[in-house]
């Protein structure tokens, strides 16, 4: 299998719900590193797995609806913790719907599957991973 990440970043608000989170209950900060690992089980006829440049862009435009924002005020979230777990799968599935649009262009039909982490530090990230 042949893999190519690109990555970029996103800085958010948040605040979670249950005791569980202690002091991250209060409305609090993050930015998150975004990697995103695009996979093949073959080249395609340019010998790539898909285009670093357009890859890029389309995770820049996936990450700016979320990029500067409170997550607490998005009407999708609403009841939900958006933890890195849960953000983690958030972009993948915007990015697996890019794939699927072919905003990745013609080298996004044989991508077999994707890794979306999210670094919140440098001693915790949490991915997302699975065929698309």
């Amino acid at each position: 299998m042949f893999s190519l990440t690109v990555r970029d970043h996103m800085m958010i608000a948040h605040s979670f719900n249950g005791d569980i989170f202690g002091p991250a209950q209060g409305l609090h900060g993050a930015t998150y590193v975004v990697d995103v690992t695009f996979e093949r089980h073959e080249l395609d006829e340019n010998d790539l797995i898909v285009d670093i440049g357009l890859a890029s862009d389309v995770l820049k435009d996936v990450l700016s609806e979320f990029n500067m924002k409170n997550l607490d005020d998005l009407p999708e979230f609403h009841g939900r913790n958006t933890t890195t777990e849960f953000m983690a799968k958030v972009v993948f599935d915007r990015m697996a719907d890019a794939i699927h649009t072919g905003r990745l262009g013609a080298e996004g039909k044989g991508i077999a599957g994707i890794k979306v982490t999210l670094g919140e530090s440098h001693l915790a990230w949490a991915s997302y991973h699975a065929g698309i």
